[in-house]
């Protein structure tokens, strides 16, 4: 039976893992720049955790190198990509504290390269996202969550802003009329560029503050932070539970959209 491999992407608040308790400092070399990430074997799995904004938070949103993480994942084997993210709320059904499977998102993004795929090889490439989120990993987070009694949301929509300022009320008012649920800064290009590496990709969003406008507060990061400390214990139980429940064989099509992927890279 092969070695199943997968990836934790931690956003903000989320910078180490307790079951990486024997894990090895890597660091990966891609055409995109070096990736440094974490390696340990959990029961059958080879597991690699990934801050997406490095140690101590050093990175903001706008500046993360999401085509190197992701092409690190790639190289290494990675088939199967749990991410976190923390997100503030639109919506009041999410309030912070909650924990959102999400589904679908809206890109309002401007500085960021978007693609593996910029034409440099002659090829371009239009990636199906109808299913943004890996249908088999949403299912197997949401499975976990039942088995240990967590309560998760199933299915939200994350509007991704550039960062790393907060958003204008007007801004947050505009978004929940579009059908916005959630605004964060990094979920993507993160999804797009695990889709066109064909890797199974999800992401587990969690809301630590309503958004501007709604919350009748000016935001701090460490309001985010603050509640990020009090998740992170469900949250890594979640996450170990979500685990125990990785297929080896997934009946989803995320592989397929990885077929032009450059061989050896």
């Amino acid at each position: 039976m092969p070695e199943i491999k997968v990836a934790i992407i931690g956003g903000t608040g989320v910078y180490n893992q307790s079951l990486l308790s024997d894990a090895l400092e890597i660091l990966v070399d891609t055409p995109y720049g070096s990736v440094s990430m974490m390696e340990c074997d959990y029961k059958e799995l080879k597991v690699y955790f990934l801050a997406r904004h490095g140690g101590g938070h050093s990175v903001p949103p706008h500046k993360v190198n999401y085509k190197a993480n992701i092409a690190a994942l790639k190289k290494v084997g990675v088939e199967t990509v749990i991410s976190t993210a923390a997100v503030g709320s639109l919506n009041e059904t999410m309030p912070p504290g909650s924990m959102v499977v999400i589904d679908q998102f809206i890109d309002l993004t401007k500085q960021r390269s978007l693609t593996f795929f910029e034409g440099d090889r002659g090829l371009v490439v239009h990636t199906d996202f109808t299913d943004p989120y890996c249908p088999e990993v949403r299912k197997t987070i949401l499975t976990a969550g039942s088995k240990i009694k967590q309560d998760l949301v199933d299915g939200g929509c994350y509007v991704c802003t550039e960062g790393p300022r907060f958003e204008t009320p007007a801004e947050i008012k505009m978004m929940k009329q579009w059908g916005g649920d959630l605004v964060g800064m990094t979920n993507v290009p993160e999804v797009v560029l695990a889709r066109e590496a064909g890797l199974c990709y999800s992401t587990i969003a969690l809301s630590t503050n309503y958004a501007a406008g709604i919350s009748g507060e000016p935001l701090t990061h460490r309001e985010v932070l603050e509640i990020m400390d009090q998740v992170k214990p469900d949250l890594d139980q979640l996450l170990t539970a979500s685990l125990e429940h990785i297929k080896s064989e997934p009946k989803c099509s995320c592989k397929e959209a990885g077929q032009y992927w450059p061989k050896g890279s």
